[in-house]
């Protein structure tokens, strides 16, 4: 078994937050301290852990268990989480939810939708997430979906908007969804739900932003005006619509179609992607940041590996400050705050301008030679060590793994 110690950011997420349900679970008693005379004092209702037996008398734990230890006294990285589980054996209705799925995960608008879904469905409902072709998300319990639905198959890959269209006409038929969710998104979520509206004779709510009351609440006039309607079915909403799931866990249960959904003759030809260079994506629209500051000494080696990697480029403050890069490239609450899936901070220690900034971001790599840093806290993972030669080992990993490609290719 490895020896690493991981970090589970969800466990210190609950640690600090008081309102959480689990939030008096995840706290720790302390031990032992020193008195005002020098004496170690210990605590012996921590150190002699017990449980209550079947006749009502405390039994002492001496297996270190309780504790968060095992036998061999290593110490676990952190609690584990075991959120109290939702289930809908019969649901009285269903909401059905199709996510975005940017990279086959779901993000954070994705998570905003659900947790709306969630308010819709209440105890009785199910919240059904229809999801097309491949996936690498590993989470959908925790998301806040009951049941889940794959659709797979080469004609959904691509851009296929009127396959996809065919789909949801499928599911809509089969289980009869009393609202329909997608994010009025620029991803795919805001065409295809007005597609669908349209294949449907509906007429969705969008940039619906709040929910109440039988009523919704959407953005006009370029985000100046709101504008109140009667709850529709089809609903295409706005990012933070709502909180994500975060205090319970769901079943996830896989359903299946019970009928093949029809092939369309499409009228689009899918040339694939275009490429763009990274330096061009602006800094609120990028997916993928490497920003420097001012741990980083070899800015060459920074640009070629930023270039290697295919990611944009970004920058703390004092690396702006210095000249190293140019303002618009300043990451932070002064200079741009940014959404990344991926936020790696090569050499920046973490002030407090700049993590609002990366607020959103969904997994920070954070590479410092200070383990202490707030960066290093504030990462979902953390490399200590020299910025030069960790970057330098990527451009090489980098150019393997192409390489290596290539041979297979051939």
């Amino acid at each position: 078994m490895s020896e690493i110690i991981r970090r589970d950011p969800r466990a210190e997420w609950i640690a600090r937050n008081r309102l959480h349900p689990l939030h008096a679970a995840m706290q720790t008693q302390q031990t032992q301290w020193m008195g005002p005379h020098g004496l170690m004092r210990k605590n012996p209702h921590v150190m002699a852990a017990g449980f209550i037996g079947p006749a009502g008398l405390k039994r002492i734990d001496r297996s270190g268990a309780q504790q968060g230890t095992a036998v061999g006294g290593r110490r676990s990285a952190a609690a584990e989480v075991q959120l109290p589980l939702h289930q809908v054996i019969d649901p009285a209705f269903y909401i059905a939810v199709v996510p975005d799925m940017i990279g086959g995960r779901l993000g954070s608008h994705d998570r905003d939708l659900l947790g709306l879904a969630r308010s819709l469905a209440g105890n009785d409902g199910a919240v059904l997430a229809v999801v097309f072709g491949e996936h690498k998300e590993s989470s959908f319990s925790t998301a806040g979906i009951d049941r889940l639905l794959v659709i797979e198959g080469e004609a959904f890959s691509g851009y296929a908007p009127e396959q996809l269209v065919q789909g949801l006409r499928a599911v809509d038929n089969q289980f009869g969804p009393r609202h329909w969710l997608l994010p009025d998104s620029r991803t795919g979520g805001g065409e295809l739900g007005r597609r669908f509206a349209a294949a449907l004779g509906e007429r969705p709510a969008t940039r619906v932003w709040q929910i109440k009351d039988g009523q919704c609440i959407g953005r006009a006039g370029a985000g100046q005006q709101d504008l109140q309607r009667t709850l529709p079915r089809l609903i295409l909403a706005a990012a933070e619509c709502a909180d994500p799931v975060s205090e319970t866990r769901h079943e996830a249960l896989p359903e299946t179609l019970s009928t093949g959904v029809a092939r369309s003759l499409s009228r689009i030809e899918d040339l694939g992607p275009v490429a763009v260079d990274p330096a061009a994506i602006a800094m609120a629209e990028a997916e993928f940041i490497v920003s420097g500051g001012n741990g980083v000494k070899d800015w060459t080696l920074f640009h070629q590996a930023t270039a290697a990697l295919g990611a944009t480029e970004g920058a703390s403050r004092v690396a702006v400050d210095d000249g190293f890069m140019p303002r618009n490239r300043q990451v932070g609450a002064t200079g741009t705050w940014v959404t990344a899936r991926v936020y790696m901070a090569v050499g920046i220690s973490g002030a407090i301008q700049h993590l609002q900034g990366i607020g959103a971001c969904d997994k920070v790599v954070a590479i410092n030679m200070d383990p202490g840093c707030d960066m290093i806290k504030r990462a979902d993972l953390s490399v200590i060590g020299d910025s030069a030669a960790i970057l330098q080992a990527l451009i090489e990993a980098v150019d393997n793994f192409r390489n290596g490609a290539q041979r297979d290719a051939a």
